[in-house]
């Protein structure tokens, strides 16, 4: 059987299901072509057409083209691309941040890494292609990029959401495996108590003699350098007290973008201790209390806010006259470096981790485990915001017995009988 193959329409055979009418339509005038995914074809013709031992050329081809047209249009709207996924993934996710169930920052996360690897990977791709050859396009750019496993098992985690959303909408049958990646968990950075001790004599030398800081951030990454303006060219009473703070109050670097006056309370008893109340972060909204010295320190910067009248509630505790707070951050971090280099410290730890502000987070959390007096996992997790698990990978790894061999020998005194 011949037919004109400008009278010709053709459909993939995935798609067939869904433009049956068009179809017969179709083939009452012209053969209409079934792909498979493999290459192979054959046609579908009407009874009318099976007949005949020529099909007829006299049909018009302005109705052929329209209706080809008409079908392919149905085509296009009927394809499920993965692009069309990580659209509804993201409006899916959006929601989640309205009702308070997802971050922003952890949104914004998602669409970074959707933009520079996934839809690279999947892009081109609709959502019945994902099989596990496919996905091996995503672990094959994951590699030549040199992602780390952490990472590496966080873009598997996007991935997997993307496949339940699709079976979820009902565009696949069944969810492919994904490769299992095996994470290390480095131990978090943290500065020993002589380092530390180093860090307060130099912050506070420097404060005192008002030694002037390099003109410019240098950095041995892509980042982008920063001019550091002439009033932060000396260091501020900010950073020395930063630092105690932040080894005896449990905070966040990014805590100290947000931490008011208004969110410390002094609570002055058996115990003296801060309770702060800040916003949420990562899920967890619970009051932090800190240690005693964190008291000292913040009744230290209140003495000196009140001087310069920046004691008010809404005022911030750190640098409160610099109105951008992601600056106030960068200088502190600068401030970190270069105290670092004054101490003759190594900017990195044993396990090659650049030393940053978060390590001063990491040093309070560290010196609890070593120096609390039987403190339990739970309550210090909670109390940093923090889980169990996280401590657990982290922060108790590092420990040996050696550490605590004054515990580990101790004994319970026996109650003596009457």
């Amino acid at each position: 059987m011949q037919s004109d193959k400008n009278l010709q329409c053709s459909v993939r055979l995935d798609m067939l299901h869904h433009l049956l009418p068009q179809i017969r339509q179709l083939a009452q005038t012209v053969p209409v072509e079934v792909i498979d995914h493999e290459g192979g074809s054959f046609f579908i013709v009407s009874p009318d057409l099976l007949t005949t031992t020529r099909l007829s050329l006299a049909v018009n081809p302005l109705a052929v083209n329209l209706l080809s047209d008409q079908v392919a249009s149905i085509q296009a709207d009927s394809i499920q691309t993965v692009p069309q996924l990580t659209d509804n993934l993201m409006e899916q996710e959006r929601l989640r941040v309205e009702r308070g169930e997802f971050a922003q920052a952890s949104w914004h996360i998602l669409r970074n890494r959707l933009d520079r690897h996934i839809l690279p990977a999947w892009g081109h791709l609709t959502a019945q292609q994902l099989n596990r050859e496919n996905i091996g396009l995503l672990v094959q750019r994951l590699t030549a990029a040199k992602v780390s496993a952490t990472t590496f098992s966080q873009y598997m985690v996007i991935a997997r959401k993307l496949l339940l959303l699709a079976k979820q909408l009902g565009w696949i049958d069944q969810v492919p495996d994904l490769p299992k990646i095996l994470v290390a968990h480095k131990p978090r950075s943290t500065f020993s108590l002589p380092e530390y001790r180093s860090l307060l004599r130099t912050a506070k030398r420097l404060t005192l003699a008002q030694v002037e800081a390099p003109p410019m951030k240098t950095s041995d990454g892509q980042r982008q350098r920063f001019w550091v303006t002439q009033r932060y060219r000396t260091l501020p009473w900010d950073m020395y007290a930063l630092m105690i703070f932040m080894v005896n109050g449990f905070i966040r670097p990014s805590d100290i973008k947000t931490l008011r006056h208004r969110h410390v309370q002094v609570v002055r008893g058996e115990h003296n201790y801060l309770r702060l109340n800040l916003p949420e972060t990562k899920k967890h909204d619970k009051p932090i209390v800190t240690l005693q010295p964190a008291v000292r320190i913040y009744k230290f910067l209140v003495n000196k806010r009140q001087q310069a009248d920046a004691c008010k509630p809404d005022d911030w505790i750190f640098l409160p006259k610099e109105t951008d707070r992601e600056h106030a951050l960068g200088m502190f971090n600068f401030w970190l470096k270069w105290i670092l280099r004054e101490s003759g410290l190594p900017l990195t730890d044993n396990h090659a981790q650049v030393r940053t502000l978060y390590c001063l987070r990491h040093t309070c959390i560290t010196f609890r485990l070593l120096y609390g007096q039987g403190i339990d996992m739970l309550t210090l997790a909670r109390n940093a915001r923090t889980s169990v698990d996280m401590i657990e990978k982290f922060y108790a790894n590092t420990l040996t017995g050696e550490m605590n061999i004054a515990m580990l020998q101790s004994r319970r005194s026996s109650k003596k009988s009457r």
